[in-house]
């Protein structure tokens, strides 16, 4: 089976909508949070809390951000399905499932 690119190409571009979305509203959060002065204490702790998981968020996004746009970058110079390592083909049932990835099965373990 050889991959669908366009069929990766319009998923990927889908996903890094919803990445971009997901930092913009990560960071709206994180810029704008609550008045924490008129909060008690204890819902101040959960406040940092939720804040401190917020920014973890944010990171893992922008990090699957840039995956995604390194998979368009190999649509356009023709080496989305090679493994960064071997060279051979990625399998279609991985890419479906991980549409970023890098690595065929046997260098991904």
């Amino acid at each position: 089976m050889s991959i669908n690119l366009d069929t990766a190409k319009t998923n990927l571009l889908a996903l890094k909508e919803e990445y971009e979305t997901r930092i913009d509203k990560i960071e709206d959060h994180i810029q704008h949070p609550q008045d924490d002065l008129n909060e008690h204490w204890d819902d101040q702790a959960i406040s940092y809390s939720q804040n401190d998981m917020r920014k973890n968020l944010l990171v893992e996004a922008k990090q699957s951000l840039v995956y995604v746009r390194n998979a368009l970058s190999r649509i356009e110079n023709g080496t989305y399905s090679e493994c960064e390592i071997c060279g051979k083909e990625i399998a279609e049932q991985r890419l479906e499932a991980l549409p970023y990835a890098t690595l065929c099965m046997e260098h991904a373990k």
